[in-house]
C-alpha cells in the first residue's frame, strides 16, 4: 500500500494515547428531531494512532455497481463486527466510554465499528444515512472518531435546506443522534484543495449500517 503523509497537529503533540472527559461535549439541535454531538480533540495522541491503523490495519479496497458499471470505491474500508478485537486498545475504550456515557438516551451499547481510510483529497464518501438496518426506522446513534488530518463533514436536511459543515480530524468527536439518519443525510466531499489522509472510526450499535 502506498504512505500518505499526515501533516501533524500542532495541538497535538505528544504519542500518548489518551482520551479526555466527555463533558466538554456540545450538542446542536438540527431540527426533524436529529441532532450532533462534537468534542473536537477528545483523544490526544490522535495522530500516534492514524499512523498505526494506516499501518496495520487490513484495509479492503472495494468495487460496487454504479449503474451500468463497475467502479471503485473512493477511499479503504475496514469492519469490526461486535466479536471482533479493536485493532488498538483505546478504540475499545472509546467505544466503551461512548456506550456508558449514552447508556441513557440510546438504551444499547455501540457495538460495530467501521472504519474509513480517506488517502487524499480525492477519497470522499457520497450523501447517505446510515439507513440499512434498524436506522431506517428508528432513531439511533451513530458516533465517529476522526484521527489524521481534518476533511470536512457535511451534514443536510433530505426535505432540503442549508447544510452544516464540520472540519473533522486529529482526535475530533462527532455523534449523531435522533432521527439524523433517517431526516438528514451526510457526506465527506472530494477536494482539490490540499489535503492530508484522516482515517474515520465509525462506532453503532448492533443492527446499524
Amino acid at each position: 500500500m502506498t504512505a500518505h503523509h499526515l501533516q501533524g497537529s500542532l495541538f497535538d503533540q505528544t504519542d500518548r494515547l489518551r482520551l479526555g472527559p466527555l463533558h466538554g461535549i456540545r450538542r446542536t439541535t438540527l431540527g426533524l428531531g436529529a441532532w450532533i454531538d462534537v468534542l473536537p480533540g477528545w483523544l490526544s495522541g490522535a495522530d500516534a494512532l492514524f499512523s498505526e491503523l494506516a499501518a496495520e490495519v487490513p484495509w479492503r479496497a472495494e468495487r460496487r455497481q454504479m449503474y451500468d458499471q463497475v467502479v471503485a470505491v473512493p477511499r479503504l474500508l475496514a469492519f469490526y463486527g461486535a466479536d471482533d478485537a479493536l485493532p488498538h486498545p483505546v478504540l475499545a475504550e472509546a467505544r466503551d466510554t461512548l456506550s456508558a456515557y449514552y447508556a441513557r438516551e440510546l438504551g444499547e451499547p455501540f457495538t460495530t465499528s467501521g472504519l474509513c481510510y480517506y488517502r487524499d483529497g480525492r477519497d470522499s464518501v457520497a450523501w447517505h444515512g446510515d439507513r440499512i438496518g434498524r436506522g431506517a426506522r428508528v432513531d439511533t446513534m451513530v458516533a465517529i472518531l476522526s484521527v489524521g488530518a481534518p476533511r470536512d463533514l457535511l451534514l443536510r436536511p433530505l426535505r432540503g435546506g442549508a447544510s452544516v459543515r464540520h472540519a473533522l480530524g486529529h482526535g475530533d468527536l462527532i455523534v449523531m443522534g435522533g432521527s439524523c439518519q433517517r431526516t438528514w443525510e451526510h457526506c465527506v466531499p472530494k477536494t482539490t484543495r490540499a489535503a492530508g489522509p484522516r482515517i474515520s472510526v465509525q462506532f453503532r450499535p448492533h443492527g446499524v449500517r
